[in-house]
């Protein structure tokens, strides 16, 4: 009995040593791991409640959008900006604001809409269609300048039969009809056949005296 009591104050004494060196570190390691997963947690509940509340508001946008009032739509779209700004749902109710306030005339409104969408530089794709939307207002107001340089920027893959469409309109615009030719020619190539929009370049071209299913080309007939 005297020998255990003996081995276990000396395990006791060597639990002591190594606590002593080591419990500091220990305990340090083991607060950081709790705060960490607190943390996460937090940070879960956040996303989760901001989606929420994005979505409702999105949908709230998108109902003033369809009714045609202008005034819900930008009531609607300023909480989403300020609640949400950082979620998906804010970059699409903005083009859907756009679109919306464009049509309702409150072409300043629409621009700002379209402006925070291509701020917030984290998806390319959405920001290329707002910049191609805000390029258009741009055309619609004669400021050819602003409007070369939204398309001037450069944009996925995908939406170089867009960008060629808009910069067949400003070579329009400008009096450069062989420029404007060969930019919706670009624009109708590039766009797939079932694509409606492909109908609407393809009357622009016919206005020019060009039929671009007469040729591979598309030359003049």
């Amino acid at each position: 009995m005297a020998a255990y009591d003996l081995e276990e104050q000396e395990q006791l004494a060597q639990l002591k040593a190594f606590w002593a060196r080591w419990g500091g570190l220990i305990t340090w390691a083991l607060t950081a791991a709790l705060l960490s997963y607190a943390g996460w947690q937090g940070w879960q509940y956040w996303q989760n409640r901001q989606a929420l509340q994005a979505a409702a508001l999105l949908d709230e946008l998108e109902q003033g959008a369809q009714a045609g009032d202008a005034a819900r739509v930008q009531r609607a779209l300023a909480d989403l900006q300020a609640q949400a700004g950082r979620t998906a749902q804010a970059r699409l109710g903005a083009l859907v604001a756009a679109r919306s306030l464009a049509e309702a005339e409150r072409a300043d409104e629409a621009r700002a809409a379209l402006r925070f969408v291509i701020g917030r530089r984290d998806d390319d794709e959405i920001a290329a269609v707002a910049r191609l939307r805000l390029a258009g207002l741009a055309l619609d107001a004669g400021q050819l300048e602003e409007a070369q340089r939204l398309l001037d920027a450069p944009v996925p893959a995908a939406f170089e039969p867009w960008r060629a469409d808009r910069l067949g309109d400003l070579r329009q615009r400008q009096g450069q009809a062989e420029a404007a030719r060969e930019a919706w020619l670009k624009a109708w190539r590039g766009l797939d056949g079932d694509v409606g929009w492909r109908g609407i370049v393809e009357a622009k071209l016919n206005a020019l005296g060009v039929d671009p299913g007469a040729s591979q080309g598309g030359q003049q007939p």
